[in-house]
């Protein structure tokens, strides 16, 4: 007898590949869960922009046959994913959650979607997010907010707001997002998710309407870092038609996720990632930090480059994609987003030059950080969830220029470093608290295991919202 679907829908990635590898469950009895959830939850959440029921479920029938007839083609045949709705799907519009792009068909697959496809995954749609990923609330969406599962008034932090939204509240059992400033990390610690950011070119962009081409990543939101393991191992490797991408062999993430974690010396970065802390955050992430110490070689302080270039880096290059767009259609675009694209446009070329000639100085030092230790440990975010209400503002910038929501995740953009966001604990009002995990260019491999030996004495990742 198979589980019911409420059962399916909070299967992890790698439990759920075990059951359809073993026929105790089917493709299509597992997408016709999560299509149900979906339905009976979308709406309150507003995680999906658009839904391809059919599609997935016609993916499914083609991947159950395929499993009965022998033809397995790995731990994604036959899984439900959905896609952050600015990575293009040919044939299925990819708005990026604005009117700009309401109407937008590709008829192309990004590179991801393509690896995703050759894995035999089934396709459930388009998640909501942050408009043209330009923000970290997502709640400046022509599509409307996202609601965070935890709690249907907070944001569920952004730009990858629906992708960790519906991982979380079991509308899908993985998703991509993208990370240029803390986009897949800081809504995952808001709604209780992992989120991985890859090394900077791990990851092919090609296909993906960007938001800054020299810091945009694409990565997974999942349950587990063994879950993220697997989708990084499919869409991880280089790309000839892609200028970003490395040339450079990918691991075996899954089984990196055994490697003893023992005698790895863990670097602890006090400023400013560790000042101004909400007191739960703080109490979570030093009750986190005394567990990690416990399965490694022990932590030790350290220092890391800090700057705001991300700052104009990122403005520069958003007005350049957007100005043909934006000089013809500006009432489109949400008020947050047109409001910093006008300020984006009064940037001076030597401010750009000068912003992305540091970053290149500092990307090319960046594994100087781990002389003395093997991973970078801090809060992924300072503060909790904020209402959707106040989500609609756009406070000024702190003395140091860096909003607070991406204070301790940007730098690692800006490094091209790979990190990840696993849950640590959860606020004395229920919202969820996540640790980040960084580590040397290309180091996805120990950051994984760190995350997934974490994953093994804590339970944080095992809770969910409760949803009516």
């Amino acid at each position: 007898m198979t589980q019911q679907p409420t059962d399916l829908t909070r299967l992890t990635l790698a439990d759920a590949t075990v059951m359809l590898r073993r026929k105790t469950v089917s493709p299509v009895e597992l997408v016709r869960a999560f299509i149900s959830r979906i339905e009976r939850l979308n709406p309150q959440l507003n995680a999906f922009i658009t839904v391809t029921a059919e599609q997935a479920l016609q993916q499914a029938r083609e991947a159950e046959a395929e499993i009965q007839r022998g033809r397995w083609r790995g731990p994604l045949h036959g899984m439900p994913l959905a896609l952050k709705d600015l990575i293009d799907t040919a044939g299925i519009r990819t708005t990026a959650a604005s009117a700009v792009f309401k109407d937008r068909i590709p008829t192309e697959d990004a590179e991801v979607v393509r690896r995703l496809k050759a894995a035999g995954a089934v396709l459930l749609g388009k998640l909501n997010l942050h408009e043209f990923a330009y923000g970290g609330t997502s709640v400046p969406s022509y599509f409307g907010a996202v609601h965070n599962p935890w709690n249907l008034e907070r944001i569920a932090g952004g730009s990858s707001g629906g992708s960790a939204a519906a991982v979380a509240a079991g509308l899908c059992i993985g998703a991509l997002g993208t990370d240029t400033a803390a986009s897949v990390r800081h809504p995952a610690a808001y709604c209780g998710v992992v989120g991985l950011k890859p090394t900077y070119g791990r990851v092919s962009t090609r296909g993906v309407i960007p938001l800054s081409w020299s810091l945009d990543h694409v990565g997974p939101l999942c349950r587990t870092a063994a879950d993220a393991a697997l989708l990084l191992e499919t869409i991880a490797g280089a790309d000839p038609l892609e200028p970003s991408s490395v040339d450079r062999p990918t691991d075996h993430y899954a089984s990196a996720l055994e490697a003893r974690t023992g005698s790895l010396r863990l670097g602890l970065v006090r400023r400013p990632y560790f000042e101004d802390l909400d007191a739960d955050i703080e109490a979570a992430v030093n009750a986190s930090i005394r567990e990690l110490a416990r399965i490694t070689a022990g932590v030790h302080a350290v220092q890391l480059p800090y700057t705001d270039v991300l700052l104009t880096i990122a403005a520069a290059e958003a007005y350049a994609f957007h100005k043909p767009y934006f000089s013809r259609t500006p009432q489109l675009y949400q008020a947050m987003t047109r409001q910093r694209l006008e300020q984006a446009a009064r940037i001076s070329a030597a401010d750009y030059v000068n912003a992305r000639r540091q970053m290149q100085r500092l990307r090319w030092d960046a594994d100087s950080a781990f002389s003395s230790v093997d991973l970078l440990v801090t809060p992924t975010t300072a503060i909790t969830p904020i209402s959707i209400a106040s989500g609609h503002l756009d406070p000024p910038l702190p003395p140091d220029g860096i909003p607070v929501e991406f204070r301790n995740t940007h730098m690692f953009d800006v490094l091209g470093l790979p990190a990840i966001s696993v849950p640590c604990g959860f606020t004395r009002d229920g919202m969820p608290i996540g640790l980040q995990i960084t580590g040397p260019r290309f180091g996805e491999s120990r950051v994984l295991a760190l995350a997934h030996a974490y994953q093994q004495i804590t339970d944080w990742h095992t809770r969910a919202p409760r949803l009516a």
